[in-house]
């Protein structure tokens, strides 16, 4: 499998392009497109708030309904969220706009936002950036790359990566792009997803293998506990790589998961170590727990606490607040067997062992610390099930941005 610097527009047959419509910033791109030139299938994951936004009650539909989808449409800037009969009647004119420009059906347009709750997105400039955009469609790096950009709020880069592959001496492709800085917790964590394949493979595998991988990547990340009312994950496939028809669950199929986790993971390490205002990525490891749940349940109580999370962004190897954060996880484990590691570039270290300080060296735990990567890796003893949760510091500067967000 190789995994090089791509988008959206990496597998065959997938365009993409993106626009400044003016919706809420002024000096900036802030609408993107993806369009398939053939048919996709299409799997999607939602939020799993009750407050639902527009655009997510809109795909929710289209992906449980239609025969297929081939394009996306996505603003920044206006979440399109609480909005009531409008805002749902907005995500029909654009999918009708689509529909009448491109000739493809209206419920095969999906539609996406991010950005302040409760305001009506300018229908007018939304429709006019689709416009814009359909004479720029481009298969090209670049699309894909501006793309990414374009679909940013408080995210500092774009997010998007490729992955290829071989099924039956046929290269596969998938490309994928993402937003998320805060508002980010699991169970869909404000996060946008887009994925392209040139997989054939059915609807129904597609579904489960989109499922399978959010249960370990995006419902593993963690940036502030709030979890959005925008979130959504959605792949497309289109077949055009020309591979047999992935209908099982064969070596093709595990071939297929495995490079789906691997755009999901990076993209979601992407998200959390660009949280708002964050210096440094926190990686949580549990490993030797007794069943995967349990692991699970560790890994996001530890990377979900506040306490952890301004150790680490003073670089202080305060260890009692992982072990406590544990223990409020709701798992029985001992904590007189846990052993704890701090790792990064600049170096391991082993800082408990069965539940007491190994009297290690601060200054060495403070310069591994000091890393804009960190992994807490605990060892508790109980079995062979493991998870992985990825969050990062909580800084002043999350403050700042929340406070200032909607001036």
């Amino acid at each position: 499998m190789e995994t090089f610097k791509g988008s959206v527009t990496s597998a065959k047959g997938f365009y993409a392009a993106s626009t400044a419509a003016g919706i809420k910033y002024k000096d900036r791109s802030d609408m993107a497109m993806i369009y398939s030139k053939e048919p996709c299938v299409c799997a999607g994951t939602f939020t799993t708030n009750i407050v639902k936004a527009a655009p997510v009650k809109w795909d929710m539909r289209i992906v449980e309904e239609s025969p297929f989808v081939q394009a996306v449409v996505v603003n920044a800037g206006i979440a399109n969220a609480c909005t009531g009969e409008e805002g749902l009647a907005h995500c029909w004119e654009t999918a009708q706009t689509v529909s009448k420009i491109m000739g493809i059906p209206e419920e095969a347009v999906l539609v996406a936002s991010t950005g302040v709750i409760g305001m009506q997105v300018p229908i007018d400039k939304i429709c006019a950036g689709v416009g814009q955009m359909v004479p720029k469609l481009s298969d090209g790096k670049e699309a894909g790359t501006k793309a990414a950009r374009a679909i940013m709020t408080t995210d500092t880069v774009p997010k998007h990566i490729a992955v290829s592959f071989k099924i039956d001496g046929r290269t596969v492709t998938i490309g994928g792009m993402c937003k998320g800085s805060g508002m980010i917790h699991p169970n869909m964590c404000t996060m946008l997803s887009f994925l392209t394949t040139d997989a054939a493979i059915s609807k129904e595998l597609l579904t489960e293998a989109l499922k399978e991988s959010v249960q370990e990547t995006y419902n593993m990340v963690s940036v502030d506990g709030d979890t959005s009312t925008n979130d959504t994950v959605l792949l497309m496939a289109n077949g055009m790589a020309g591979n047999p028809v992935i209908d099982k669950k064969d070596e093709s199929y595990e071939k297929f998961i495995q490079a789906l986790d691997t755009v999901n993971t990076y993209l979601c390490k992407r998200i959390a170590g660009d949280g708002e205002g964050a210096t440094a990525l926190l990686e949580v490891k549990i490993i030797g727990a007794a069943t995967k749940s349990d692991a699970v349940k560790l890994a996001k109580s530890v990377v979900t606490s506040n306490l952890v999370k301004t150790a680490i962004y003073g670089h202080d190897a305060n260890w009692g607040r992982i072990l406590c954060a544990m223990g409020y996880a709701g798992v029985d484990f001992d904590p007189e067997q846990v052993d704890l590691y701090f790792e990064s570039a600049n170096g391991k270290i082993k800082i408990i062992e069965d539940g007491v300080s190994t009297g290690y060296s601060e200054e060495e735990a403070t310069q591994i610390l000091t890393s804009d990567a960190v992994t807490a890796i605990a060892d508790v003893k109980m079995g062979k099930a493991s998870a992985t949760a990825w969050g990062c510091d909580l800084t002043h500067d999350y403050v700042k941005i929340n406070a200032d967000y909607r001036s």
